[in-house]
């Protein structure tokens, strides 16, 4: 297949493009930043079966020209993870990138005879629910609050609705708390994962001190874009909307103390009282845990990594894939 994936340089596209590279299909990576250093190096190896392109998802003829050569499938990745200082102060080029950039791209794979849309969602979709019930399935009633997560529950109705209306093949996946390989700050997102946050303390050789213990279903990225390599092949998926977690629940406390186990010297640990933390959770409390029976039911799909081996794999990684390597 050939598969175009918007948002394809950041940490999650990057992800898919190993995923499906892997499986032997053609990627281009549509992006306003090229491909990192250590990305260019580690992709070489793929030949012409990578391809990127850099332009602005908001650009509608480059991105309606870049259609028209013909994909089997698409996936809409590109998206800004806004903190509430952005919301106040830029909504506009929020909402413009994470919601309106979607309908051109839509109109044009219809037009190009795409085969089918995989809308990159986010737990964020749930909002407040997600702090009211003690597991997220994908029929639950939304109450979404930040921009980021309005405009993901937005993109997924818009998606449903034209998917109707058009008797076209879209499908939306909520990811959940991801982190890993390719994880970096670019701008458009304004806080990392604590995973990444706690990997840098170890680089920095400092503590890393966190506010609480933060459980959630964090998934692995590498396996996260198993997931939607999956859904990108699958014949036809019964469903037009998948959560995507490891399904089971761990801290991110537990994560670090992984990585300090594997690094003689290093610390994560709690704040003490009165002491600031070093590592930002993203919230004041922690959400439930999405379902995954859906996913799983259908495919047999599962997450291959949990606490301790996605630290050990992101510890190697990591010293692999360093910029100046």
């Amino acid at each position: 297949m050939n598969i175009l994936v918007f948002g394809g340089t950041g940490f999650v596209g990057l992800n898919i493009a190993e995923a499906l590279l892997a499986r032997g299909h053609a990627v281009t990576l549509f992006d306003r930043a090229g491909l990192p250093p250590a990305a260019q190096r580690a992709f070489d190896r793929h030949g012409d079966r990578l391809k990127v392109i850099q332009g602005d998802v908001l650009d509608r003829h480059t991105v309606e020209k870049v259609i028209a050569a013909g994909f089997d499938a698409i996936v809409m990745g590109a998206a800004i993870t806004a903190s509430a200082e952005r919301d106040a102060a830029d909504p506009e080029t929020i909402l413009n990138v994470n919601l309106l950039a979607q309908t051109p791209i839509l109109v044009a794979a219809r037009r190009s005879g795409v085969q089918r849309v995989i809308n990159l969602s986010s737990a964020g979709a749930y909002g407040a629910a997600a702090f009211q019930h003690a597991l997220l399935d994908e029929d639950l009633a939304c109450d979404p609050v930040s921009l980021y997560a309005i405009t993901k529950f937005a993109s997924e109705k818009v998606a449903a609705r034209l998917a109707a209306l058009w008797q076209f093949d879209i499908i939306s996946v909520r990811l959940s708390g991801v982190f890993g390989p390719w994880e970096r700050a670019t701008g458009v997102r304004d806080t990392l994962s604590p995973q990444i946050q706690i990997l840098a303390a170890l680089r920095e050789r400092t503590d890393a001190v966190l506010p609480r213990p933060g459980v959630k279903d964090w998934i692995y990225a590498p396996d996260a874009a198993d997931a939607v390599a999956l859904l990108i092949e699958a014949a036809k998926p019964k469903h037009s909307l998948y959560n995507i977690s490891t399904g089971s629940e761990w801290s991110a406390l537990q994560w670090g103390q992984e990585l300090a186990a594997l690094n003689p010297g290093f610390i994560c640990r709690l704040a003490e009282t009165g002491e600031a933390p070093t590592i930002d959770l993203h919230s004041d409390a922690d959400r439930a845990p999405l379902s995954v029976a859906r996913l799983e039911q259908e495919f047999g799909w599962r997450a291959r990594f949990g606490c301790a081996d996605s630290a050990a794999d992101l510890n190697i990684w990591s010293t692999q894939h360093q910029e100046g390597n």
